[in-house]
């Protein structure tokens, strides 16, 4: 697990992912032409789940299967 701060919505926060989904984050966020603190900020916004880290868990692997 990497554990990175950063803030979003205007509030710090830390998020902790596997190595291969913060390079996946930075792929996505790079095809859409996104800061990546820009691409969790949208994925916090639409997320259904109450964890940040499984909603972007989530938010790569549709990203990937071509359902976003």
């Amino acid at each position: 697990m990497e554990k990175r701060s950063l803030t979003i919505a205007g509030h710090r926060t830390s998020i902790a992912l596997e190595p291969e989904f913060w390079a996946a984050l930075y792929t996505v966020a790079a095809a859409r032409d996104l800061p990546v603190s820009q691409l969790i900020a949208e994925i916090d916004q639409s997320r259904q789940t109450g964890n940040l880290s499984s909603a972007i868990r989530v938010a790569v692997l549709q990203h990937f299967r071509g359902e976003q």
